[in-house]
């Protein structure tokens, strides 16, 4: 099939559709400089074959990419019902799109959380100097003085989540819920390898969704899928906005 032909069925169903659920990877925001994981060019490839890292520009400079401001174009259409992300990145925030249609499985950079009441803020509005306190993880020991929830007196802890430790329960669950209602799942730039945020796709295919993945290399789910892209995600992403806007005025 025909890239354009591919993209005309992409906006087709997602211009039809009444629940969209997009789930983005790292691959979203290499149009921003930063490398992703297990592309030909990513951290962990480049790792195997015994290369150095990918450079990357300091994150705190890194700005959304027209990747993410597609996704804003469907959330303003009335098209997007809920964003999942695996990237800490903090791009999708950025780009404008609000928290409660929005969740980051794998935390925001920017971002602590308290443990209590799981409230969410800019370390700046906890009062946490990284080079104080250090960057607040977790596995961090608990140190004498340091900030707590300005909201209900809990411990506060980088929202990142490394590995090993759980997930946001509460964005975990309602990633679930969305997947599971969704009528069709966009996957762009994830190789769908890390559980249990990978397990969302199916989570969506088994309820009946129409599944679309968009990924240079290979996913689990490249033979469960209805519509599979392995191109640039700038070559297809925006010109499925495009097109979704096109249909959309002609109805």
């Amino acid at each position: 099939m025909e890239l354009k032909e591919k993209i005309d069925i992409a906006a087709k169903w997602i211009a039809e559709s009444e629940r969209l659920v997009i789930f983005t990877g790292a691959g979203i925001s290499t149009g921003s400089g930063l490398p992703d994981y297990r592309g030909p060019d990513g951290v962990w490839t480049r790792r195997d074959q015994g290369r150095p890292p990918p450079r990357s520009p300091p994150w705190d400079q890194v700005k959304p990419n027209p990747n993410h401001y597609a996704i804003v174009e469907l959330m303003e259409m009335g098209k997007l019902n809920y964003l999942i992300s695996q990237n800490v990145d903090g791009l999708h925030a950025k780009s404008g799109i609000p928290f409660d249609i929005l969740s980051e499985l794998h935390g925001n950079l920017y971002f602590i959380k308290c443990l209590s009441c799981n409230k969410k803020m800019l370390f700046e509005e906890a009062g946490w100097d990284k080079n104080k306190w250090g960057p607040g993880y977790r596995t961090q020991r608990v140190r004498k003085d340091q900030p707590t929830c300005p909201n209900c007196g809990g411990r506060i802890i980088s929202s990142i989540v490394n590995f090993g430790d759980p997930l946001p329960y509460d964005e975990l669950e309602e990633s679930i819920k969305r997947s599971e209602n969704a009528d069709v799942f966009f996957v762009v730039g994830s190789s769908l390898v890390v559980t249990p945020a990978a397990n969302m796709p199916g989570y969506a295919k088994r309820s009946g969704a129409k599944l679309i993945i968009l990924n240079k290399g290979e996913t689990p789910y490249d033979y469960e899928c209805d519509l599979r892209f392995d191109d640039l995600i700038e070559d297809v992403l925006p010109p499925i906005v495009e097109k979704v806007k096109q249909i959309l005025k002609e109805k």
